[in-house]
């Protein structure tokens, strides 16, 4: 059974992100906490034996585990990763011999985050041990294997439309206002 943890302390102590907004997302993201344990549940007690591509009931819950999979834990890495704190120097190192410079990784950062109505990742190649971005157009599609998440950002409307409207340059710049390196850079260290 899958939990959602509380967030609750990041509420007043983000600028630029209010508290409105933070309470709407909690909620969406409880309903993939929710969502998750009903798909695992219900696949416990289907039939399998007739499982195909076209339709079955234990298929088409399969064929979206991962969204709410995704959704609840991609979420849940969102929320840690907020409240400020600065890069290690172990991180800042590796994004400037992937990148370039650190200016370069967050200009990409940005770019992705403009490249997509999803989710764009900051990971740690597992092949190359180089950092990457990559965009999410839905919770489960995108991502190639091996890598290990170091910084996830909502690039969702549901993430800023509260605040912002549509001004998704706004919310960028809040959400690295807030962002929490000190979380990105345990996560690059592990």
């Amino acid at each position: 059974m899958h939990e959602a943890k509380n967030f609750d302390y990041l509420l007043g102590k983000l600028k630029g992100i209010s508290d409105s907004q933070l309470k709407q997302h909690f909620t969406l993201y409880q309903g993939y906490v929710k969502k998750l344990n009903e798909i695992e549940e219900k696949l416990a007690k289907q039939d399998k034996s007739g499982a195909n591509y076209s339709f079955n009931e234990y298929s088409e819950l399969k064929r979206r585990e991962a969204v709410a999979f995704n959704g609840a834990y991609l979420h849940q890495m969102y929320f840690e990763n907020l409240g400020g704190g600065e890069p290690s120097a172990a991180l800042k190192k590796a994004c400037e011999a992937s990148f370039g410079s650190w200016d370069n990784m967050m200009a990409d950062v940005k770019a992705a985050a403009g490249s997509t109505p999803g989710w764009v990742l900051l990971t740690l190649n597992e092949i190359d041990r180089k950092v990457h971005t990559y965009i999410l157009y839905e919770h489960h599609i995108g991502l190639p294997a091996h890598q290990r998440i170091l910084l996830a950002l909502d690039c969702w409307e549901h993430a800023f439309m509260v605040d912002y409207g549509i001004k998704k340059a706004d919310y960028l710049a809040s959400f690295f206002a807030n962002a929490d390196w000190k979380t990105v850079s345990e996560r690059f260290e592990a």
